[in-house]
Parts: structure tokens; sequence; C-alpha cells
């Protein structure tokens, strides 16, 4: 509206007003300076710092000196002049310009709904890396032929499968295996350690090809292994204090710290409840995949408040079936992998 100030313009603005406030100060502090030139030692007035120029040339191309305009900037003595940017920058510039709508032009780019470009080379990375799958699978035909038809057991006595499976199995393990077990294959708190010798339902290369291939507790395979831990607490099995005698009773066929008092009538519970599967010295039965409770090695912890957990709630791992996802090969090469871990049998 005419006749009404800006507010962006407007002296009355705070910000603004700083601004000119600022302003003002520059004007008179430069005036200050034009009248009263600083003076050296000698009392007379320290000589003008040369000004900038550069050498250009005319359109006939002679060459000529010229002052370089500035910017007005000036920070502490320091002038910003407003030199041209080199012309060497500016074409290489122009030529990642050019590069760029080159490449989008040619490769796939730019994103669409649910593609992208497809560029008028017709480039994929996906074909690239599936040709190349293919190949790589095409030159180890051979020695994956020899893989399957070869008795497990006997994959460690031939150099060059051995070492086939060795390669083959730990590539597949860290795909597939380390984000449970862990790169190293130690496990972890709810996760087995496989160099060890302590195995839940068999460490011979037999025993391991099957729970590789079937898994443990998988809904989706009708081969799984399968037990289930009851849940004594919270299906009301067993009451707090027999749960408090029963954990007493593992503790002491551990060789932990225990009350020996609860342990000798957590000795009758655990007879009557857990027996059947961890047998009467707490050993384990394999074949239902029961742990030994006596080998100091906790797959869930071994404090009392652990194992009081367990008792109560129950554990219920699970362990996917391989034989789906991955070829017999590779099955049988990462078995040879584990089971050449340390811990196999």
């Amino acid at each position: 509206m005419a006749g009404k100030e800006d507010e962006f313009d407007s002296p009355q603005n705070p910000d603004n007003r700083i601004e000119l406030e600022r302003q003002a100060a520059d004007a008179e502090h430069k005036a200050e300076i034009l009248a009263h030139p600083p003076t050296g030692p000698d009392g007379q007035p320290l000589p003008q710092p040369p000004k900038e120029t550069r050498v250009v040339r005319d359109r006939k191309g002679r060459r000529e000196v010229v002052e370089v305009p500035s910017t007005g900037h000036s920070w502490d003595g320091i002038m910003e002049y407003d030199n041209p940017l080199p012309r060497w920058w500016l074409w290489t510039f122009y030529a990642t310009v050019v590069f760029a709508i080159g490449y989008v032009i040619a490769y796939p780019a730019i994103p669409l709904w649910n593609s992208v470009t497809q560029g008028v080379l017709g480039y994929s990375a996906r074909t690239e890396v599936a040709a190349e799958i293919e190949r790589v699978d095409t030159q180890n035909t051979e020695i994956r032929d020899r893989l399957l038809a070869t008795p497990l057991e006997e994959v460690a006595a031939d150099p060059e499968l051995a070492s086939y499976a060795a390669n083959a199995g730990g590539a597949i393990f860290r795909t597939w295996c380390a984000q449970c077990h862990g790169a190293g294959a130690a496990g972890t708190r709810g996760y087995p350690n496989l160099l060890d010798n302590d195995w839940l339902w068999g460490g011979s290369i037999e025993d391991i090809h099957q729970t590789i291939a079937h898994g443990i507790r998988d809904p989706q395979d009708g081969e799984t292994r399968y037990s289930e831990m009851p849940r004594f607490g919270t299906d009301e099995m067993l009451d707090k204090t027999q749960i408090d005698q029963v954990v007493q009773q593992v503790l002491a066929l551990g060789g932990l710290p225990h009350d020996a008092g609860l342990a000798a009538e957590g000795a009758t519970v655990f007879a009557d409840n857990c027996a059947a599967c961890h047998a009467e010295d707490g050993k384990g039965d394999r074949e239902q995949g029961a742990p030994d409770l006596t080998d100091a090695v906790w797959l869930y912890g071994s404090s009392a408040a652990d194992i009081r957990r367990i008792v109560h709630d129950g554990p219920f791992g699970v362990m996917p079936a391989w034989a789906g996802r991955l070829s017999d090969a590779d099955v049988r090469a990462v078995t040879s992998y584990v089971h050449s871990l340390g811990g196999g049998e």
C-alpha cells in the first residue's frame, strides 16, 4: 500500500535498526581514518597498500593491466576483490555439467515411482552382477557336484573339497549365520557357541547337517528338531517356593554357590518335573535338545535370577531351517565349515 513503510526496510524493525547502526558506525570509522590517516614512527603517513591489478587482453589481443574492482568488503584490513574465476576452473565446471547431463541420458539415473529411467545404453548393474554370479557358479559346478556326492564325514580328507567347503561355507556363515552366532561363531546369550564341544542336539557332522537343514522349532519345516521346556511358573505348574527350591538344585548340579537346604528340597521337585528331560544326574538328553546342567555351559545365564526366569517362563529359541533357502551344496558346505571350527565331534 502506498505510503506504508515496508516492515523489512523500516528502521523501526529491531533487526534493521541493528544493521543501520552498524553501517553508521562503519561509515564514521572510515571517515575518522580518512581525516586522521595512521602515521609511522617518523610521524609521516603510512604508505597505502598497492591496489590489486590483473592482466587482461582486449578484443585485439593486446595485453593491458587494469585495476581490479573491490567488492567493498574488508576484514581486518584485508580487502575482498572482485576477481573473475580462472578460465580453467570454469571450463572444468562446464565439462562436469555436460558429463552429468550425458550420464543421466545414457545410464539409469532418475528415480521413478516403481523404477528408474533405464538410459539409452540399457545398462543394468543387477544384470551385470547376476551374470557374474552365474559365471562363478558355472566354474564351481564340478566341485559342487563332488561335494554333493561325497559323504560329509569324508570331505575333510579331500584337500580340494575341504578348501572349497571352508571358503564357501565361511562366506555363507558370515552372510546368514553370523547375525546370531557372531562372526567368530562364539555365540552370545541365547545363541549357542559353535566353538566348544557342548551341543544341544549333537555335534557330529550328520547331527550338524540335520540341524542346519531343518532348523530347531521352525514351524515351516516338517522335519525340524522340536522340544519345548514347560513354563512351570507361567502355567502355574510349580509355585514360587518350589521354583526357588529347584533353582537351588540346578545351581548345585552346576557346581555353583547355592543354598544346601533349599537344594535338598529341590532335588525332589527336580526328580518329579525335570529329570524326564535333563536326566536324574542333570546330564541332559541330546535327543530332546535338553542341555547338560553340570558342564558349566549356560546358554541363558547361570545366576539364580537367570535360572529362575528360565524355569518360570520356559525358553523357546527358534533356528530357521536352511534347506529351503540355501542349495543342498551350500548347506553341506556350511555344515563342513561349522564342524571344522573346533567343536565338531
